[in-house]
């Protein structure tokens, strides 16, 4: 098969096309033919050298993607060759063939076309777990998204709605904030220009946000505690600002507030499965009546997988950037 190899870490040329060798379907595998797959920050990293994949999982980067099931591994029951299927990866989803745990496969829900729905399942898996089973998040609290319009903030703008949530958004420029408006999102706040803590609080009234979904890290940590609402709960879930920073946890204290960290590819199948079982039956319904929609941004060639990290690092993009086999 051909998939994207990386000889060495590099800018987005270390990322190329090349012929490698087929995966096979082990015990309680399937074997998915691609048809797209998706880019992600963790792809960004792992291609810097900066993001290793956990034992045993493919050399190739790509954590989810959409195609359907060419060959059954023992074990697996509840699936067809032939079946139309997305699915959450450990790596791989850059290539033309993957296996993947059955437990961390999904259908393509109704209403979503094969390519499509490579889009979905790490940033909902991502949200679903952070938001709602970590974070708790419920109807009438408000949540704030940094980065609401990437493919996480945008998916986490619909599902936070869907459930009768406010939603406050950070964001750069006017035109990303108004893509995020136009998914729903009731507080948009420029970072370039505004400072979120005091939007957000004068937006709840002086009560800050009840949760905190953040991609900064170090950068964001106090000023989240500062923005946060008495019982709050941040959920870090990225560290595009750094690793490291000091905390007052006097001020955690006061808020009675609780800090979470969590990342999702190296997590045990069984928890990863947990996972996918609880988007299945939460969220795929919102999918298929349309309340819930994947926002693309566009979709190139998987040969062009260089130029989509480009876009990726700029941030030039609202929503998901998709590769096509």
């Amino acid at each position: 098969m051909h998939a994207i190899t990386i000889e060495q870490p590099g800018g987005p040329e270390a990322l190329v096309w090349a012929d490698a060798p087929d995966p096979v379907a082990g015990d309680g595998e399937v074997l998915v033919e691609v048809a797209a797959s998706a880019v992600n920050r963790a792809d960004v990293l792992q291609r810097q050298g900066f993001y290793n994949r956990p034992p045993g999982a493919s050399p190739h980067p790509g954590l989810e993607c959409s195609g359907r099931i060419s060959a059954i591994g023992a074990g697996v029951s509840g699936w067809s060759v032939g079946d139309e299927v997305c699915a959450l990866l450990s790596g791989g989803g850059y290539a033309q063939r993957v296996a993947v745990p059955a437990g961390q496969l999904l259908p393509v829900p109704a209403g979503v076309d094969l390519v499509t729905a490579a889009a979905l399942p790490e940033v909902v898996s991502t949200v679903w777990s952070n938001v709602f089973m970590v974070a708790g998040l419920r109807p009438g609290e408000t949540l704030l998204v940094h980065g609401g319009s990437s493919g996480i903030g945008t998916m986490a703008i619909q599902l936070a709605k869907a459930v009768g949530a406010r939603v406050a958004v950070t964001a750069g420029g006017k035109e990303k904030l108004a893509r995020c408006a136009e998914l729903g999102a009731d507080i948009l706040i420029d970072y370039r220009e505004q400072d979120f803590v005091e939007e957000i609080r004068a937006a709840t009234g002086g009560a800050g946000a009840d949760v905190i979904l953040d991609i900064m890290g170090a950068k964001y940590l106090t000023r989240n505690v500062d923005a946060l609402a008495v019982n709050g709960r941040l959920a870090i879930i990225g560290l595009q600002g750094g690793v490291k920073a000091e905390l007052n946890l006097a001020a955690l204290l006061a808020k009675r507030a609780a800090i979470t960290a969590t990342t999702l590819r190296a997590r045990p199948l069984e928890e990863k499965a947990a996972i996918v079982a609880a988007v299945r039956e939460h969220v795929w319904p919102l999918i298929a009546a349309g309340r819930i929609h994947p926002v693309v941004h566009a979709t190139y060639p998987m040969s062009e997988a260089p130029e989509a990290h480009r876009v990726l690092e700029a941030s030039t993009h609202v929503g998901k950037l998709l590769l096509t086999t």
